[in-house]
């Protein structure tokens, strides 16, 4: 027998499994727990099937639990994109319906279908980074619920609030020089002093974040901080989301998977390129902040925006080509940051254009500002040199 596919739908008390061979036959499967004896009993049935690869939906999120236990066990174990087996669902028999056998269905007829999909390796430091990074957006995000909170308190307390930009220092000041008499004034000040607690504790451990985050993307040698508009905090997730970049082609791919490449919109001899929405949302803000540094200071990428603002783009637009062309000077950091140029994965192309650079002042969109699917190259590679400084070339 050749080799089989193991389709696997994770929850987080269970997994559904469906087993084809390469013709898309059914060969088995069943539901199971994901408490120890579950997962083992799933195991046994899974092996009955000498040469066989597991294909796990959402290996880096609800699926990582299952996949890690695998890998662990000495399993081969690739991820499926959710998009890609929610595609096979819809054009599947059935009207598209959605149960716990159909989605393992559709995973592993992606699997069988897509010979290339990424291969699931024991989690390592960029993991680690990511958790960490995930941890302080975390953090970021309660602090600044809780200024919001403190800010209405003390708008009902000070006449005109307090400052936009509210420390826990500048907090205290304020309630120092507050003493209401009624209950309803103090029972605002007394929430006001807890929320000034929470504050001094959030900044605390933001702090302490920050500093383990600094320490761990020193720990990788990579030379992202170097990049213009790039700290601790956007290189930690950049190198976490990203993972290994040898699984993005060309630059135009990586561009694509950060939502910074336009989407060809054209229809007949109406040539015209729409923004996008999709990719990666995280490192598109990263890119946003870094583009908007870029754009306050003495920078070339000051310089090429304002070059797009005279070739008659809008503010928003020209911004756009920039983050454009900084997804391009990231891409290329981390190529240099693995010392070996990036593989061709499955649609892959080199994406190579002789009309696109950041010096160019004519405003259009071709094959290197947006991702062109076609069929892979055996040449092609990325750029390996490494950038010195934040020139956008």
């Amino acid at each position: 027998m050749g080799r089989v596919i193991i389709g696997v739908y994770p929850h987080k008390l269970s997994a559904t499994i469906e087993v084809l061979d390469g013709g898309e036959n059914v060969l088995g499967g069943g539901r199971f727990g994901t408490d120890r004896d579950g997962y083992r009993q799933m195991l046994i049935v899974g092996r009955r099937w000498p040469d066989r690869v597991w294909a796990v939906e959402g290996s880096n999120g609800i699926g990582r639990h299952v996949a890690q236990r695998l890998v662990a066990d000495g399993e081969p174990v690739v991820d499926v994109p959710a998009k890609l087996s929610a595609r096979a669902r819809v054009f599947s028999t059935g009207h598209g319906r959605k149960t716990d056998a159909t989605d393992a269905h559709s995973i592993a007829v992606v699997a069988v279908r897509t010979p290339n999909l990424n291969q699931v390796g024991v989690d390592d430091e960029l993991v680690a980074l990511r958790l960490l990074a995930d941890r302080r957006d975390e953090l970021a995000g309660a602090r600044t619920r809780t200024v919001s909170r403190l800010h209405r308190l003390l708008l009902e307390l000070i006449p005109a609030g307090a400052p936009r930009f509210l420390s826990a220092t500048q907090a205290k000041a304020l309630l120092a020089t507050v003493r209401p008499r009624d209950i309803a004034g103090r029972t605002r000040r007394q929430l006001a002093t807890e929320l000034l607690a929470d504050l001094v504790v959030l900044d605390r451990k933001l702090k302490d974040s920050d500093r383990r985050l600094t320490e761990a993307v020193a720990a990788t040698g990579s030379g992202l901080p170097d990049l213009y508009g790039i700290g601790p905090v956007g290189a930690a997730r950049i190198l976490g989301d990203v993972g290994n970049i040898a699984r993005f082609p060309s630059k135009a791919h990586f561009a694509s998977w950060t939502g910074t490449a336009p989407i060809d919109a054209s229809s007949g001899q109406q040539q015209r390129h729409r923004l996008s929405r999709a990719g990666n949302r995280r490192l598109n803000r990263v890119l946003h902040i870094m583009a908007i540094v870029q754009i306050r200071h003495d920078t070339e990428g000051r310089a090429y925006y304002r070059r797009k603002l005279a070739a008659g783009k809008t503010p928003m637009e020209a911004l756009r080509c920039l983050k454009r062309r900084l997804s391009d000077a990231v891409f290329r950091q981390l190529v240099a940051d693995t010392n070996r140029p990036p593989e061709a994965g499955p649609g892959g192309h080199s994406g190579a254009t002789l009309k696109s650079s950041a010096a160019s002042p004519t405003p259009i969109a071709d094959s290197s500002d947006k991702s062109l699917p076609g069929p892979a190259t055996a040449n092609a590679t990325a750029p390996t040199h490494r950038l010195q400084n934040p020139a956008l070339t």
